[in-house]
C-alpha cells in the first residue's frame, strides 16, 4: 500500500518535485491564459474575414510545424553536445549561419513579446 510523503520527507529532499504553486507560478499561468486568449481573438477575426477554409490552412501549417519540431528533436538527440538549434546551425551549416539564426531567434522572440503585449492590452 502506497503512502503519501510527509512534509518532512519533502523538505529533506530538495531535488524531488513538490506540490505547491508560488505567486510566480500563478502569474505565469495567468499570462499564458492571456496569450492564448489573444491568439483565439486573432484567429477568430481571421476566420470571420476569410471563412472556414482558413482552418485547412491552419491545419497544414500546424502539420508543417509538427514535422519541423520532430526533425529538430531528432537532430538534438543525434549529438548530445547541442544545446539549441543555434548550435546545430553553427556546426552543420557554418558559424555565419549560427550567428544569423541566433539573432533572428532573439528578434523573433522580441516581436512575439510585443504582439503578446498588444493582445493583453486589447483584452
Amino acid at each position: 500500500m502506497k503512502t503519501t510523503p510527509s512534509t518532512e520527507d519533502v523538505k529533506s529532499s530538495p531535488h524531488e518535485l513538490q506540490r505547491k504553486l508560488s505567486n510566480r507560478h500563478l502569474q505565469l499561468i495567468a499570462i499564458g491564459g492571456c496569450i492564448g486568449t489573444g491568439l483565439f481573438m486573432g484567429s477568430g477575426k481571421t476566420i470571420a474575414l476569410a471563412g472556414p477554409s482558413i482552418l485547412i490552412i491552419y491545419m497544414i501549417i500546424g502539420g508543417m510545424f509538427f514535422f519541423l519540431m520532430r526533425a529538430l528533436g531528432e537532430m538534438l538527440l543525434s549529438n548530445l553536445n547541442y544545446k539549441s538549434f543555434i548550435d546545430m546551425a553553427h556546426d552543420l551549416i557554418g558559424p555565419g549561419a549560427g550567428y544569423y539564426i541566433g539573432w533572428s531567434y532573439w528578434l523573433g522572440w522580441v516581436l512575439v513579446g510585443i504582439a503578446d503585449l498588444a493582445a493583453i492590452i486589447t483584452i
